[in-house]
């Protein structure tokens, strides 16, 4: 009898452990993000999702890699935690449109003149690159 319950515990706790290993699998989403063509709205993004996760992967967010030259970000994600619309929800929370999902208008309206979309006049001024690092820049 000691044995058989040995036995059930061993795989209860297999099964457990397996369980937790599959929670913790991470995924990676590209996300098109139009406007994030400049630091400044790279700057304003990444301030926003730290307030939004609280700066620790507890929230679902782990990390995340900003593309200024695709217009695109890739956010690593826990996928039992967070899901793929509430990622584009937050970054539309922002002031930014993500994918299909438009930028909230109240949040839009605080984005400088170079973080608006491009078909309202927003974007990098001709012939003045703002991919370029600030402190890169020749002054």
């Amino acid at each position: 009898m000691k044995k058989l319950l040995l036995s059930l515990l061993l795989v209860a706790g297999g099964f457990a452990a397996k369980a937790q290993v599959m929670q913790n699998k991470t995924q990676w989403a590209t996300i098109s993000v139009p406007q994030l063509k400049c630091w400044e709205c790279k700057d304003r993004l990444d301030k926003y999702l730290l307030r939004e996760t609280g700066g620790t992967g507890d929230a679902g967010i782990i990390k995340w890699n900003v593309y200024m030259n695709t217009g695109t970000i890739r956010i690593q994600y826990y996928p039992d935690r967070i899901t793929l619309d509430y990622l584009r929800t937050s970054i539309a929370n922002a002031g930014f449109d993500a994918d299909t999902v438009k930028a909230t208008e109240d949040s839009y309206k605080l984005l400088p003149p170079i973080c608006k979309r491009k078909e309202e006049g927003g974007g990098p001024e001709k012939g003045k690159p703002c991919t370029i690092p600030p402190e890169d820049r020749i002054k």
